[in-house]
């Protein structure tokens, strides 16, 4: 496939350090989904998108929101999280995507949820650790993680575990799910 067009959407769209880390995370994506037997231009595509809507301002996200069916009210608790599911339908309309594998990945990408497929795994996570944006102190532990055996869930483990921990320390809202994501990943390890 040739990534050219999506790659000028995106350098038109993202600030530089948002195009560079989306870049890192369709890298990251195609090697996380290479070791895992998926489907290493899929999981590349959707590294490459994953944050299209990244840069829009809150008040443009909220109106995609509002407009989508199955936004809970506990996702709208932190605007940073806004751009994932506001990413489906900029995905759909700006590189025409149906595949719903690609749009559900992309939709779960910052708050996850329970039962999250292989793919969806592997998109929230190739967003925690790609090398370009992302530092080795933190990337390097949830790495680590996925050499084990179950190293998919530990790493999402981890993520979560590390989110909570920064949510706490600097006073802000915790979507309940994240804590019921974590319970489940805590009580599969």
């Amino acid at each position: 496939m040739d990534y050219t067009p999506i790659k000028q959407w995106l350098k038109d769209n993202l600030t530089e350090e948002r195009y560079l880390h989306s870049l890192g995370t369709a890298e990251c994506a195609a090697e996380l989904a290479e070791k895992y037997g998926l489907d290493r231009n899929k999981a590349y595509l959707t590294g490459l998108i994953h944050d299209c809507a990244k840069c829009l301002k809150n008040e443009k996200l909220l109106d995609i929101l509002h407009k989508m069916d199955g936004i809970d009210e506990d996702e709208l608790i932190n605007p940073k999280t806004y751009h994932a599911p506001a990413g489906v339908p900029v995905a759909k309309k700006e590189f025409n995507i149906t595949d719903e594998e690609i749009l559900s990945a992309i939709r779960w990408h910052t708050l996850g949820k329970i039962n999250m497929t292989d793919f969806e795994k592997i998109i929230f996570i190739a967003d925690k650790i790609e090398p370009k944006t992302r530092t080795e102190d933190y990337v390097q532990p949830i790495r680590d993680a996925l050499k084990e055996e179950n190293g998919l869930n530990k790493a999402l483990f981890i993520c979560y575990k590390n989110t909570i921990k920064s949510l706490v320390d600097r006073n802000l809202r915790i979507c309940p799910a994240t804590i019921n994501i974590y319970n489940e990943l805590l009580s599969a390890l």
